[in-house]
């Protein structure tokens, strides 16, 4: 059910964005650092919203990377620290020799 709205509320975010782009077709100045051009809006818009995209997968992407590999080290350690346990199934440790609860509760009465 998440997967779904995300990926409807991606789909309305980028029909804004299109609709947005669609609608601005106007020629632009864009100022580079040795040159300047005339490029439609639309392309700017189109460009900018690609570019943010791809940054925010890419950090989104390394951090997914680096809980994937947080979680595999941890999981190691659990093994690790779970091998070195051997349970104890001794009879003292099993409580045989204790005395049942229920003989006490009625040598109270």
């Amino acid at each position: 059910m998440k997967g779904q709205s995300l990926l409807i509320a991606a789909l309305a975010f980028a029909f804004v964005i299109a609709l947005f782009a669609v609608i601005n077709v106007d020629s632009v100045q864009v100022n580079f650092l040795f040159t300047k051009t005339n490029i439609p809006l639309i392309l700017v818009i189109l460009a900018s919203t690609l570019l943010g995209g791809l940054t925010v997968g890419l950090f989104g992407g390394i951090r997914q990377f680096k809980l994937q590999r947080s979680v595999r080290s941890l999981e190691k350690r659990i093994a690790e620290l779970t091998a070195g346990q051997q349970p104890e199934y001794s009879e003292k440790a099993a409580g045989a020799n204790a005395e049942p609860v229920f003989e006490k509760a009625n040598e109270g009465e």
